[in-house]
């Protein structure tokens, strides 16, 4: 398994470490419920080294990702302006989700997932190719130019980096969100995967260990992938190989918002979005009944049958909450079934957002 600059540093915690897209990363420190807590509570923080940092700079650099991906890069007119978007192929299915930073004129940086990266690159590499456009592609995971990413999340997660590097603060204290910030070889965004407040910093990797211990000293808690998912789940975000993949349409993923149909600008599967509109709609299940709810379990409701795509027990909620693609014709506030084993539980159809900033939103 591949590590990241922080392997060491986890294990000097005490953390659980598993098996995630081959790498080894840290599940828990102890207590996936505390460290969830800790995040909608106070601060917590996560190594996202695993992550990859793609630069992509050339004077094609703005008419390459303006094709590649399915959101519209005209929208960063700012440097450090950050946009979300997925990557597509030819048939509309999802390659990859991902985040963009216009760093510069003719400089982008796209991070892009664990799981997805090795074909994420050769896709960008080859496109590139074909188009035949001015572009480098360099991926920052290894040699000198090689980057890590901690990710500090929380309603005091501000003022824990700033602990840590009160350099930053002044560059960093009126980031709205999806911006972000250059400070020396440190990238700092307002960008983030919990439903909180906080920053995802990206720096050189020989320092990531340094500044992992500083953010610990300042009281960010170091929590693990179980943490992250849950709640990235209360958030209602996507997470990529459940919630979508290459044979999912963002449309059906609930992320069509991030796909720019009204532009005359060509991309990738633009055409196949066009010929085969949107199927399903992506809501969230609140369960009604004890149970847990897990992917791939089947949905009945009024208007057919749907699937629960993404579920987990939500420590917020103290209860079973889920994501769903369900039949078009479905609505928030309408009750469903859901099969749970050998029995059928009764769930509500909510906004997928079931938790922000702290607050409970159904």
């Amino acid at each position: 398994m591949q590590k990241t600059v922080l392997n060491e540093e986890h294990r000097r915690r005490g953390a659980r470490m598993v098996d995630f897209a081959g790498w080894e990363m840290p599940l828990h420190y102890g207590s996936q419920i505390e460290e969830h807590h800790a995040v909608r509570r106070d601060a917590g923080m996560f190594d996202v080294s695993h992550m990859c940092a793609v630069d992509v700079q050339g004077s094609d650099a703005r008419a390459f990702l303006r094709r590649l991906l399915a959101n519209n890069v005209d929208r960063l007119q700012q440097h450090g302006r950050a946009l979300y978007s997925t990557m597509l192929n030819e048939a509309g299915g999802v390659i990859d989700d991902l985040i963009v930073y216009h760093l510069a004129e003719n400089d982008f940086r796209v991070v892009i997932n664990a799981a997805t990266a090795a074909n994420d690159l050769r896709w960008m590499t080859a496109r590139r190719d074909e188009w035949g456009l001015a572009v480098t592609i360099t991926a920052r995971r290894e040699g000198e130019g090689a980057l890590a990413m901690i990710a500090v999340q929380g309603p005091q997660a501000r003022q824990k980096v700033w602990l840590a590097l009160p350099e930053c603060r002044p560059a960093s204290a009126s980031l709205k969100p999806f911006f972000a910030a250059a400070v020396g070889d440190r990238l700092i965004a307002s960008t983030g995967y919990t439903g909180e407040d906080g920053y995802e910093i990206t720096l050189p990797a020989a320092q990531a260990a340094s500044l992992w211990n500083r953010l610990a000293d300042a009281g960010a808690r170091p929590c693990g992938l179980a943490a992250r998912d849950t709640l990235r789940l209360e958030a209602g975000m996507n997470l990529y190989g459940q919630d979508m993949d290459e044979s999912v349409s963002p449309l059906d993923a609930g992320l069509a918002w991030t796909v720019d149909l009204a532009s005359p600008r060509d991309f990738v599967g633009k055409a196949a979005l066009l010929a085969r509109p949107q199927q399903y709609r992506f809501l969230g299940l609140l369960l009604l009944e004890r149970g847990v709810l897990r992917a791939h379990q089947a949905v009945d409701s009024a208007h057919g049958r749907g699937e629960i795509t993404s579920g987990s027990f939500s420590p917020t909620l103290q209860r079973a909450i889920a994501l769903a693609r369900l039949p078009l014709a479905a609505a928030v506030g309408d009750s469903v079934q859901v099969g749970v084993r050998d029995k059928l539980l009764a769930a509500r159809v909510v906004k997928p957002c079931f938790v922000r900033n702290g607050s409970i939103l159904v």
